[in-house]
């Protein structure tokens, strides 16, 4: 029986570079969680349906369990750990899932606000209809997504400098 060959993977997460020796058939998404210790992104279904392990990966969202870690290797990616400000600030969309009910169980929720940070970077403003549009690979089994978009109104409104109740005018 053959052993496999660990391969070497350095990643940069939420700014810092991690260097670890791998087995090539490891996730990303297991590689975050077990090798970083970092737990914010879930897995939900190992199969890309739910989108609980979406996290940013050179500036787009991807769901971590169909990523191998050595396709990763070079890469930067923000996990939802990484979203607050260094003294412990909310991000605006941490914030508006906060404030707007965004969430019930949780489960979905850090996946969820990964999407939506590209999502608004993508497009910094979006309609209701473009943000269902832009979660749709996200699922959420509790709230029915109402207040999942208003917390992204909320972050956009907030990220472009108006208040939640312009945004919603």
């Amino acid at each position: 029986m053959s052993t496999i060959e660990q391969v070497p993977v350095t990643v940069t997460v939420n700014g810092k570079t991690h260097k670890r020796f791998v087995d090539p058939r490891m996730l990303l998404i297991h590689f975050i969680r077990d090798e970083l210790n970092l737990t914010g992104a879930h897995i939900g279904c190992d199969t890309s349906h739910c989108g609980a392990c979406t996290v940013e990966m050179n500036g787009m969202s991807i769901k971590s369990c169909t990523v191998f870690a050595v396709q990763a290797d070079g890469a930067s990616i923000t996990t939802i750990e990484g979203m607050a400000a260094p003294d412990g600030t909310l991000h605006a969309l941490q914030e508006g899932f906060r404030m707007m009910h965004g969430l019930q169980c949780g489960y979905c929720t850090p996946g969820m606000i990964m999407r939506a940070h590209v999502l608004l970077k993508e497009n910094p403003d979006p309609t209701e209809e473009e943000i269902r549009s832009g979660i749709a690979g996200n699922l959420c089994r509790c709230t029915g997504y109402q207040n999942i978009v208003k917390a992204i109104q909320y972050a956009a409104a907030k990220l472009n400098g108006r208040t939640i109740q312009e945004a919603a005018e």
